[in-house]
């Protein structure tokens, strides 16, 4: 079960729209707000992502993908190895037959 959030959406998205609307430091407002410094600069490089003012970063859409993408990556490495396996049991039993 995931962790409970600490501080309310509708209060971060306040939050961060203040320090990019305002220009004013990330401490500065995370003090005024009562939420926490590291929190509110997360958040803020996340928006900046999203809307395209950072390109070092993924933005949500980019970050859900590369989930999607990793899982799905994960379960046909599973289904390879699975299939290796079947292909050298079944190649055994073939040998088994000629040998015969």
């Amino acid at each position: 079960m995931p962790r409970p959030k600490k501080y309310p959406d509708e209060l971060m998205e306040r939050a961060v729209r203040l320090v990019i609307e305002s220009g004013r430091p990330v401490a500065v407002i995370a003090r005024e707000l009562g939420v926490g410094a590291e929190a509110l600069r997360k958040r803020v490089r996340l928006a900046e992502a999203d809307n395209g003012s950072r390109p070092d970063m993924p933005s949500t859409a980019e970050r859900e993908e590369i989930k999607k993408l990793r899982i799905e990556n994960h379960d046909l490495r599973r289904a390879n190895e699975i299939l290796r396996s079947a292909s050298v049991f079944f190649a055994k039993e073939l040998d088994q037959d000629r040998t015969r």
